[in-house]
C-alpha cells in the first residue's frame, strides 16, 4: 500500500506539472474517499487545496471529515463561501460536531454562519451534552415514521428523506416524540401488501441508550448486540438521535488508543505520530516520566535501608533485577487482564474479591512454577557450572520463596488496582504496568530483603 502511495503521488505531481486536472479528477473518482484524504494530506499547502478542488462534491466531503483536523483548517480558510457551504451540506450533524469541536472559534463561527437554523440548533444541542456521553456522539438523522403509516406510505417516505439520514436501514416509529418499536427496511420489502399498517410489523422489544451514558458502554452495546444503529433517549423517554455502527467504532479506536497511551505512560493525543512535533511529544511523555521517576525513588529508599545487609551478602544485589523483573511482568499480566475484562464490561468492583481469589491461586501455581526453577537454576547453572561459591544453598532458598512470595503479591496488586481505579473514578488503564510495576518493585524489595534478613542475618 505505501508503495502504491507513493507512486500514485508521484503521477499526481506529474499531472499538476503538466496541468492535466481532467486526468487528476478522473483517477480521484475512482478512489475511496479515506484513501483520497490520505493522498491529499501527502501534498503542501498549494498542490492539496488544488486536488481538493478537483473532487466531485460528494468524495469531497467524505474525504475532508477523514483529514486530520489541522489540515482541515487550513482548508476551510482557503474555501471560499460557496465552496464552505457545498461541504458542510455534506456532513451529517456528528460530523459538523466533530468539526466545530476541534476548530479555532474564529473557524467555528465562520462555519455556523454557513449552516441552516435547523442545523445548527442540532450542533448547539449535541455540544451541550458531556464529551463522553452518547448524546455527544449522535446524530439527529435518522427514519422516523409514525403509528398508523402503511408499508406503501413508509417505503415512500424512506425514497424522499433517506438519502439525508445517517441510517435508513433500521426505521424508528414513534409516538408523541417517545419511542414505540422499530423495524427495518427488509421488513418492510417482505411485507406481503403495501396497505398493511407498519404497526403489524412493528418489533416493540427496542433496546436505546440513554443521552448522559458513557460512551465506553455505548462500545460494549454495539458489541453485545450486533446493532447498525442504536436510539438514544432523553430523560423522558423521548427520541432524540440514534448512534451509527460506525461512529461506535470510531469511539473504540478513540478509546483503545487513549488507553495504550496510558498504560505506556504517555498523554493520549489527537495527532497521529507523524504529525506531532518533537516538543508536542516532550509535553506528552515528560509529566508521566517525572511522576514515576518520583515514585522510583521509593525502591531506592529501601535499597539504602537495607544497606548493610547487602554489604555483608553482595550476592543479594545480583538477583534484584530478576525479581523485580518477574514482579513487575508478573502484575501486568493481571493489570491487563482485569482492564480488559472492565472495558468490555465483564467485571465490576463488586466481583472484587472473586477476582482476588481467582488470582492468588493463579498465583501459587505460577510462584511455585517459577520458584523451583529459579532454585534448580541457581544451584545447577550458576553454582556449579559457573563455579559461583557466593551461591549457597540457603542464597537459593532465601531467591526462590522471595520469587513465589513476589508472584502471589505482584498479581494481587495487578489485579485489585484497576477495580479500585474504576470504583473512584479513574481510568483504570492508569494502573496499568507503569504504576504496577512501580509498586511491585517495592513490594518485591521489602519480600526480598525481609526473607534474607530471616534466613542469612
Amino acid at each position: 500500500m505505501a508503495e502504491f502511495t507513493t507512486t500514485l503521488e508521484k503521477t499526481l505531481d506529474k499531472l499538476i506539472e503538466d496541468k492535466k486536472y481532467s486526468s487528476i479528477k478522473d483517477i480521484l473518482s475512482t478512489m475511496a474517499a479515506e484513501d483520497v484524504a490520505m493522498i491529499i494530506q501527502e501534498f503542501d499547502e498549494k498542490s492539496g487545496p488544488l486536488i481538493f478542488r478537483l473532487l466531485p462534491k460528494k468524495i469531497a466531503a467524505d474525504a475532508f471529515i477523514e483529514m486530520d483536523s489541522d489540515i482541515q483548517e487550513k482548508l476551510i480558510k482557503g474555501f471560499s463561501d460557496k465552496e464552505l457551504s457545498a461541504i458542510l451540506d455534506e456532513l451529517y450533524v456528528n460530523e459538523a460536531v466533530d468539526l466545530v469541536e476541534e476548530m479555532p472559534a474564529n473557524v467555528v463561527e465562520r462555519i455556523l454562519s454557513h449552516v441552516d437554523t435547523e442545523t445548527r440548533r442540532a450542533i448547539n444541542q449535541i455540544l451541550q451534552y458531556p464529551e463522553n456521553s452518547a448524546g455527544s456522539i449522535m446524530t439527529t438523522e435518522y427514519v422516523c415514521l409514525k403509528l398508523g403509516t402503511t408499508v406503501g406510505q413508509a417505503i415512500e417516505h424512506i425514497r424522499k428523506y433517506g438519502i439525508d439520514k445517517k441510517s435508513f436501514y433500521t426505521c424508528y416509529v414513534t409516538q408523541d416524540k417517545k419511542l414505540i418499536g422499530r423495524l427495518s427496511v427488509k421488513d418492510l420489502l417482505l411485507a406481503k401488501d403495501d396497505n398493511v399498517k407498519i404497526d403489524e410489523l412493528l418489533k416493540t422489544n427496542v433496546i436505546s441508550i440513554h443521552t448522559h451514558t458513557d460512551k465506553e458502554e455505548v462500545v460494549q452495546m454495539f458489541t453485545k448486540y450486533n446493532f447498525m444503529a442504536l436510539p438514544v433517549v432523553d430523560n423522558e423517554e423521548r427520541m432524540v438521535g440514534i448512534i451509527a455502527f460506525d461512529d461506535a467504532i470510531d469511539v473504540m479506536e478513540d478509546e483503545t488508543t487513549e488507553d495504550i497511551a496510558i498504560m505506556a505512560g504517555m498523554t493520549p493525543s489527537d495527532k497521529t505520530y507523524l504529525r506531532s512535533s518533537p516538543f508536542s511529544l516532550f509535553k506528552q511523555r515528560i509529566g508521566w516520566l517525572l511522576l514515576l521517576m518520583v515514585s522510583s525513588t521509593f525502591t531506592g529508599m529501601i535499597i539504602t535501608n537495607f544497606e548493610s545487609a547487602l554489604a555483608a551478602q553482595v550476592i543479594l544485589t545480583a538477583f534484584i533485577p530478576m525479581l523485580m523483573g518477574t514482579g513487575g511482568n508478573s502484575g501486568s499480566q493481571s493489570s491487563v487482564t482485569v482492564i480488559r475484562s472492565l472495558s468490555l464490561g465483564e467485571l465490576e468492583f463488586s466481583d472484587l474479591l472473586s477476582v482476588i481469589w481467582k488470582e492468588i491461586r493463579t498465583s501459587v501455581l505460577c510462584g511455585i512454577t517459577l520458584s523451583i526453577a529459579c532454585f534448580i537454576k541457581l544451584l545447577i547453572i550458576d553454582c556449579y557450572l559457573l563455579n559461583n561459591p557466593e551461591i549457597t544453598f540457603f542464597v537459593a532458598i532465601v531467591v526462590s520463596v522471595a520469587m513465589a512470595l513476589t508472584v502471589i503479591v505482584a498479581k494481587v496488586v495487578g489485579c485489585t488496582l484497576p477495580l479500585l481505579a474504576k470504583k473512584i473514578g479513574f481510568d483504570p488503564a492508569v494502573m496499568a504496568s507503569r504504576f504496577i510495576t512501580t509498586i511491585v518493585d517495592a513490594l518485591s524489595l521489602i519480600v526480598y530483603f525481609g526473607i534474607a534478613k530471616a534466613v542469612l542475618f
